[in-house]
């Protein structure tokens, strides 16, 4: 697993990086053009959803076909976490000709997949410790 690290840049916004060279910008809710911490939850959500639905998706409708993931949350300021998300996933398969029954069987597969493959989702269904360490250098 790559190694993660953020840094800050000299407009307040910050740069995730990976060992492997992934690379994101984000900052602050109200900075505008960047992901919030809040957004990056929730981005990890959808692109897990998205990652464990595909093979189920490819091989229903064909190469080049996937799902729109639709990621919300539902925020309490008070204990400044989210309560819950609500994920929406849309796959347009009009073009496929499905009949209603292929396409109840589709949406099946899809959840299965999703429910047995997205490690984000199994992670914010439990409570999950964070160590923190702090390490001031002089």
């Amino acid at each position: 697993m790559a190694r993660l690290w953020v840094e800050k840049n000299k407009d307040g916004s910050w740069d995730a990086f990976s060992d492997d060279g992934a690379h994101i910008k984000f900052g602050r809710s109200k900075d505008r053009g960047v992901f919030s911490p809040g957004d990056l939850t929730k981005i990890a959500l959808a692109g897990c959803a998205a990652l464990s639905s595909e093979m189920a998706v490819t091989s229903a409708l064909g190469d080049g076909k996937s799902a729109k993931i639709v990621v919300d949350g539902t925020y309490d300021r008070d204990a400044d976490a989210y309560t819950s998300y609500e994920e929406q996933i849309v796959v347009d398969a009009t073009e496929a000709g499905l009949s209603e029954e292929d396409a109840k069987k589709l949406a099946e597969r899809i959840r299965r997949h999703i429910e047995s493959g997205c490690t984000v989702m199994h992670t914010y269904a439990h409570e999950t410790p964070v160590r923190m360490d702090v390490d001031i250098r002089r």
